[in-house]
């Protein structure tokens, strides 16, 4: 219909709208599914990196086939050093059942939330049964969730370990875990290299300015190194044991700094829909010194941002454009 409506909710209508880890990681997981079953679907993201320019945008495009949701997202992000970067992204979501818009939306609470939750499953999928320690490489935006989510499918983990070098970082990462487990403790290291080695699993969460480069093969054995921002080494994905990916055409994409030295991509032995929905293993023996590679895929963006959208629409926030008319 022309006449219709588009609600667009900024990144204030946003950011205090209630949805718990466990409600976040239940989205995606059943959106990994299916997608893993063919109900949904998820393009490889068209990337441009601006020529003679430290930025880069990206386009994506998918469908939620259990929500019949379809989405396009766009993303641009320009670095000139700490403290200049330009961050800029957006999800436009359609009701593939009426044709009409839901919401154009700010997207990046969406991002703070998808990433976190699809690292809990990479580490539940690929953790050894007896992982009991974990570290976190990183206090930016994708490291101050890591922990919350991550007790959610590793309840049993009793040694929480944090790296990082801005003390404001590490103050809200500890803040923010507080809020979720008042009764837990996260124990801030400054030997990275140390804590590496007695880590069950190691989240790589830093910033591009980091210095850490963690190689799969540095691991104690049954290791699992999940690659979040930066902080691995290129060669991470190669020197690993076994090797799964959120996506391995996102990889192609996104991951090319993990080539060998012939310039080409070491093949993933599964990727995390397949694990999900029974038809990969995310290790093979509890030896394994497994890498995971997390690259987003937008059908998680539809996934929580829906459940954003009817929550703040429900709330009457946002503003109505008539784009159309």
């Amino acid at each position: 219909m022309n006449d219709m409506p588009l609600r667009v909710l900024s990144r204030n209508d946003l950011a205090d709208i209630a949805i718990t880890p466990a409600e976040v990681i239940k989205s995606v997981r059943d959106v990994y599914v299916t997608l893993a079953q063919g109900q949904s679907r998820n393009p490889a993201k068209i990337a441009l990196p601006v020529p003679d320019r430290d930025s880069i945008s990206y386009s994506m495009l998918g469908y939620d086939g259990s929500r019949r949701v379809v989405a396009f997202k766009t993303s641009y992000k320009q670095e000139k050093g700490r403290g200049q970067k330009q961050y800029y992204t957006t999800i436009t979501l359609y009701d593939d059942d009426s044709g009409a818009p839901i919401a154009l939306m700010d997207c990046a609470r969406i991002g703070s939330l998808r990433t976190p939750a699809a690292t809990a499953l990479l580490v539940e999928a690929s953790a050894a049964p007896a992982a009991r320690t974990a570290l976190l490489i990183g206090t930016g935006t994708q490291g101050r969730q890591a922990f919350p989510y991550l007790l959610e499918v590793l309840p049993n983990l009793d040694r929480l370990l944090l790296y990082g070098t801005h003390d404001a970082g590490i103050a809200a990462v500890l803040e923010v875990f507080h809020q979720h487990h008042p009764d837990r403790t996260i124990e801030v290291v400054t030997d990275v290299t140390g804590a590496v080695l007695d880590a069950d699993v190691v989240l790589a969460a830093s910033g591009p300015a980091t210095a850490v480069k963690v190689r799969t093969n540095s691991l104690k054995p049954g290791g699992l190194l999940v690659d979040v921002g930066y902080g691995v080494a290129d060669s991470a994905l190669l020197d690993s044991d076994y090797a799964i990916a959120t996506s391995a055409g996102q990889l192609a994409v996104t991951g090319k700094y993990l080539a060998g030295p012939d310039g080409t991509l070491r093949p993933v032995d599964a990727e995390l829909p397949e694990i999900l929905a029974g038809r990969g293993l995310g290790r093979k023996t509890p030896e394994d010194r497994v890498f995971a590679y997390n690259s987003g895929l937008v059908v998680t963006d539809i996934a929580v941002g829906h459940a954003l959208a009817i929550r703040a629409i429900e709330e009457g926030r946002g503003q109505e454009l008539r784009l159309w008319n």
